[in-house]
Formats: structure tokens, sequence, C-alpha cells
């Protein structure tokens, strides 16, 4: 294959903007359903859900703010591409999720209904994000950092961290939501882990 037909087939910009928009509203909403069953997932987003549940703050600024020192690493660890599209996906998810109650009523909602469509939501917009090389922030940039400066594994320091905001959650949430959580975060992985492979979709194609 040519470098230019390579260049052609990679997404274009307006490819890159649908998917983060759409992206973002996926697990926006799967978000949504988290916050009303107050059940929660790794990440910094599951430490905002739990400053939201213990101060009462709106979930959407609380994930903004804690992103913020995970940019910098972002533009160090993966490039300025990378943590532009990161940052769009954040504000936006923010955004929307400080809307969304005012554009949603949402009465009740089962914690395991929760955990497995909250869940599939968030892995989809996440995997949308992961193919068109942005993510929704949090620890797997921060774990890429140690595994660079220390030697680590970024896939258990990532564990590790996500491990630290469950073990967290116990003194905030009945066990019973924590439980569901860990539910909400298997189903997250399983929709990353067959779904988003190398080779499998990356955006140009392998002929």
């Amino acid at each position: 294959m040519t470098s230019t037909e390579t260049i052609a087939q990679r997404h274009r910009p307006w490819e890159d903007f649908m998917a983060i928009m759409l992206g973002s509203a996926c697990a926006a909403l799967g978000l949504g359903l988290y916050a009303h069953a107050e059940i929660l997932i790794g990440s910094t987003a599951g430490i905002s859900l739990l400053i939201s549940y213990a101060t009462g703050w709106a979930f959407g600024p609380v994930f903004f703010v804690v992103n913020m020192p995970f940019y910098w690493l972002a533009w160090q660890r993966v490039g300025h591409q990378f943590t532009l599209k990161t940052f769009a996906a954040i504000a936006l998810l923010s955004w929307i999720s400080w809307c969304l109650p005012g554009w949603i009523e949402i009465g009740r909602v089962e914690p395991l209904f929760a955990a497995l469509m909250g869940g599939a939501l968030i892995g989809l917009g996440a995997l949308a994000l992961f193919r068109h090389r942005g993510s929704l922030g949090g620890f797997n940039i921060l774990a890429l950092y140690v595994q660079d400066r220390h030697g680590w594994r970024a896939g258990n320091v990532q564990m590790a961290l996500d491990g630290l905001v469950m073990l967290a959650a116990f003194s905030v949430l009945p066990v019973e939501n924590v439980l569901y959580s860990m539910l909400g975060a298997v189903v997250l992985a399983v929709i990353l882990t067959f779904n988003h492979r190398p080779g499998r979709y990356t955006g140009v194609s392998s002929n």
C-alpha cells in the first residue's frame, strides 16, 4: 500500500468529531444510570461518582476537574492529538452529564440493570473513542506513565488503582452496590477486551 492510500483511508476530522460526540454521549448516559442507581466504576469516573455521592455535587463538573492532572501526562506520554481528543471527550461528557437531569427524568433504576446496561453503554462509548485515538482520561494514562518511569506493568497499576476506588466505595455505598459496581466493571471490560484488539479496527485498511 502506498503512503497516499494509507493517508486517504485514515479517519477524517468529521469522523473523529462524530466518534467523540457519540462516544461521549453513550458514556454520559451510562454514567447517568450509574448515578441513579448509586453504583460506580473505576478510574477517575469512579472517583468523581464517589465525590458526588459523598458531597451532593454534580458529577459532570467534578469529573472534569478530577481529570485535569491527567491532561499533562497524556500530552507527555501519548501526544497532542490524543490529548486534545481526550480533553474534548471529557469536556463533552461532563457537560452532557451536567445537563442530563434537565433532559431526562428517571424515577427508578434497578442496580442490576444499571450495572449491565450502564457498563455496556460506557464500554461502547470508550470503544468509539479508543478507535479514534481518544479516551475518557483516567488511570490508564497514569498507568502508562508509571510504566515508563518505573517499569511497573501498566495493567497491574491500572488494576491496583481501580481496586483502591472500589475499596473506598465501601465507606460510602452499601456492600451490594459495590458488588453491582464490580459487575458493571466486568461488562465494560468484556466489551473492550473482545472489540478493541490490535488489527481488529484501526481506521486504516490492512490490505
